[in-house]
């Protein structure tokens, strides 16, 4: 997928509920019917980002390198192995070490084996974020939008510059150049093309102030990259891209929505959208 703008995964970030899985949501009969709970935690457990330029390996772990761009270091995810939990991580900060990154984050999982949770503790690793997956059958409810507020699929190079104007402050990363601006271009309009996914561009009175991805993977719609910028938070900009991702995913095919939501920014609209709360992944930082 796009690279600059998609932060698929590491994006939308809402606030976890706790231990205990609340799966009745706020509309009930907005709860997932085509994907069982089982199939929705696979889904999840499954999703990783893989950024254009980045490097990947997968022995014991899923391991990827990120580009300069956005900050560098490696993450880490979805463990699948025989070897112990310190093995895993030994291996992970060796191939950290080698890649010439100085920082390893690890995105747990509860389908993880062995569990690494224990260990990234016992070696001193920061809890740096916490994501709650949640869910929902992408045709219901439909979702309010306020008035002032438009949104549109990303099909050219001007709304590519006005997607990459919104991330730039929100996310903390470097403009896209020309260059990179028809590259992006390029792969949005092949995922669009292809029915595999699309980028969402909101405005507020005509001004770009926020946007969103998504990628349709065997029926499910996987939300992110969805970012605001501030001075038009609260104000209806993220409902608008949600429920535009919503409507675009529903006509290529998918059935449920996916997202993994951040700490106290779109948990409280995910909610009242009907999404349903499935579990909890937490982000360990270890310095290498």
């Amino acid at each position: 997928m796009t690279a600059s703008a998609s932060r698929e995964y590491a994006a939308e970030r809402p606030e976890p509920t706790g231990a205990a899985l609340d799966r009745r949501g706020l509309h009930g009969d907005a709860a997932p019917t085509a994907h069982t709970t089982e199939q929705i935690l696979r889904a999840a457990a499954a999703w990783a980002w893989f950024p254009r330029d980045s490097e990947q390996e997968k022995i014991h772990l899923q391991l990827v390198r990120y580009p300069a761009r956005f900050g560098g270091g490696v993450r880490g995810s979805q463990v699948d192995s025989r070897a112990d939990s310190s093995t895993v991580i030994d291996h992970a900060l060796e191939r950290t070490q080698a890649w010439g990154e100085s920082v390893f984050t690890f995105w747990t999982n509860e389908s993880d084996s062995p569990d690494l949770e224990d260990e990234l503790r016992r070696r001193g690793a920061d809890h740096i974020d916490t994501v709650a997956v949640f869910a929902r059958a992408i045709d219901r409810p439909a979702i309010d939008v306020p008035p002032g507020i438009t949104a549109e699929i990303v099909r050219t190079l001007e709304q590519v510059r006005d997607v990459d104007s919104v991330n730039v402050p929100v996310w903390g990363q470097a403009a896209l150049d020309d260059e990179g601006l028809r590259t992006e271009l390029a792969e949005v309009s092949a995922a669009l093309d292809a029915g595999e996914g699309l980028r969402v561009l909101a405005r507020l009175d005509g001004m770009p102030v926020s946007t969103g991805g998504c990628t349709i993977v065997d029926g499910f719609a996987r939300l992110w990259g969805a970012a605001t910028l501030e001075h038009a938070r609260g104000r209806g900009a993220y409902r608008a891209v949600l429920a535009e991702r919503l409507r675009a995913s529903a006509e290529r095919g998918a059935t449920t929505a996916l997202v993994k939501g951040r700490v106290s920014t779109s948990a409280p609209i995910l909610r009242r959208a009907g999404f349903v709360h499935y579990g909890d992944e937490r982000a360990y930082r270890l310095a290498v």
